[in-house]
């Protein structure tokens, strides 16, 4: 499933540079990921980057976005070709 920044976060721009899809970007007051370009990091690492760098700990799963590892995949192939 793709990810989302909860309001605990501090802006603090971590979480942007590591995100292979560029699925990450400033939002009106917090930062916010793209779902429908965020990949868990499936097809590029073997975890999600911007949780392992998020000083706040606020990247948690969307629960509006359940998808499985292989259709991550096939996002991940869809964008990057």
């Amino acid at each position: 499933m793709a990810l989302m920044i909860t309001d605990d976060c501090t802006n603090c721009d971590a979480c942007t540079p590591v995100c292979p899809n560029e699925a990450i970007s400033e939002g009106d007051i917090i930062y916010v990921i793209n779902s429908l370009t965020c990949t868990e990091c499936v097809g590029a690492e073997d975890d999600p980057q911007c949780v392992l760098v998020c000083p706040a700990d606020c990247i948690i799963p969307n629960p509006d976005f359940a998808e499985s590892k292989d259709e991550l995949q096939a996002k991940y192939e869809s964008i990057h070709g």
